[in-house]
């Protein structure tokens, strides 16, 4: 089968292209040396516990998806009635460091491993170590022979807070291989129209809930269980504050002119990424800055009105502080990242032009709470109409957390699926 033997490439050129990346590139050595072993690191860690009556393995690309999936699993974590742990062995992976090295101690799964590169015998000994009674693939990262495996164990899947386009090769002449890795998923939850649409035209009728994003779930939680920040409070004072979140080297330079030119206003800006080569290129482009954990080390707050986050986690707490909030990623190719976690307090969101691929920044914009802005010239303008503008900000602002509320629920509904269906009584 050609899809086949290109897949096996892909797989082949991947792996070996990471693991010579890896002599220089921080994530590429950590991708190498966390799947090292992995197999006896999983049969060790599964075997010194008491065996549950039931698992549910949750997959997740990276952070991004594991936030999404989080809601889901925490839900099927407790007994809502009793409020009680539930009997379940929860197993998480993840595919990027990104994701697994942040969330590696995260308590509400009982083992997080890397997921062990595709393969018929890697997928065959990871499901004969976990054995799930419920599989959970979140979003995307379509893995055939994983998929393949747990199709032929007769294995209940679900794809939850799924999105599908049009160029997509599932839906393409060539896509062979991707239609057999959909037909092994038992149920379909998807974000929007569209995706639900092109489902249906691959003969999917009965296996597809347009049901929403889970994320919004998610954003909410944080929200309203809200931990403030150390020395947030006594850096903003009473100033008015800009909060700039996952900013890549482009956001940061439409910013600057905007930054130099309003002392008076507090900035907290929060790299996308923070290993210590980009975190200098972000204070030489704000020389009179100081970084978060410069502020937390001193008694008293700094001089500066530009403050500068050195370490990844707490962004979804940090836009509460904010009269604005811009989002970074819309000016670069990949477009911008995740617009709710600002959203949901109640704050005006800007970010770049590039967003048309994600359906919650284009949903905010219609809403009225959320700003594209085309160039400098134009974020400039839609910044100090913001700053001075104070009906306008709160119009917007309550817009935009007026969306996030009217989609939650999503990870609720799953929950009734999987409750309705029996996928987890024997």
């Amino acid at each position: 089968m050609p899809g086949k033997l290109l897949y096996n490439l892909f797989l082949f050129l991947y792996s070996t292209g990471i693991r010579i990346a890896s002599s220089w590139n921080p994530k590429a050595k950590k991708w190498v040396a966390g799947r090292r072993n992995i197999f006896a690191v999983i049969n060790q860690k599964l075997q010194t516990t008491n065996r549950q009556p039931q698992t549910v393995w949750m997959h997740c690309a990276s952070l991004g998806e594991f936030e999404q999936g989080r809601p889901l699993l925490e839900e099927l974590r407790m007994d809502a009635s009793t409020g009680a742990a539930n009997e379940l062995r929860i197993v998480l992976t993840f595919f990027s460091p990104s994701g697994y090295e942040i969330m590696k101690d995260y308590k509400a799964a009982d083992h997080i491993f890397y997921l062990p590169v595709d393969s018929p015998a890697h997928a065959a000994r990871f499901m004969d170590a976990v054995n799930p009674s419920l599989v959970l693939w979140v979003k995307y990262e379509y893995w055939f022979y994983y998929l393949q495996e747990i199709s032929r164990r007769k294995i209940p899947l679900l794809l939850v807070s799924g999105i599908f386009r049009p160029g997509q090769p599932f839906f393409r002449w060539y896509g062979g291989i991707w239609r057999q890795m959909l037909s092994c998923f038992t149920h379909f939850f998807v974000q929007n129209q569209e995706s639900e649409d092109l489902l249906l035209q691959l003969g999917f009728s009965s296996q597809v809930s347009l049901n929403g994003d889970t994320r919004f779930d998610r954003v909410i939680e944080i929200a309203e269980k809200h931990q403030p920040v150390p020395g947030i409070d006594a850096f903003c004072g009473n100033s008015p504050v800009l909060v700039a979140g996952s900013t890549w080297e482009e956001d940061e330079i439409e910013l600057l002119h905007f930054i130099n030119q309003h002392p008076q206003v507090k900035f907290i800006i929060a790299p996308h990424e923070v290993d210590k080569e980009n975190l200098e290129q972000v204070k030489k482009r704000y020389p009179n800055s100081i970084f978060y954990s410069e502020l937390i080390s001193k008694l008293q707050p700094p001089g500066s009105n530009i403050l500068i986050i050195d370490n990844v986690g707490m962004l979804s707490r940090l836009y509460r502080y904010a009269h604005i909030t811009y989002v970074g990623g819309g000016f670069g190719e990949d477009g911008v990242h995740n617009v709710l976690e600002a959203a949901v307090y109640g704050k005006p969101v800007v970010f770049g032009p590039v967003y048309d691929k994600f359906i919650e920044a284009a949903g905010l914009v219609e809403a009225g709470g959320a700003i594209s802005a085309e160039g400098l010239i134009k974020l400039e303008e839609l910044l100090n109409n913001l700053l001075n503008d104070e009906e306008v900000r709160k119009r917007k602002g309550e817009a935009a957390r007026q969306y996030v509320y009217e989609h939650a629920g999503a990870s609720s509904k799953i929950i009734q699926f999987i409750q309705e269906n029996r996928l987890l009584t024997r």
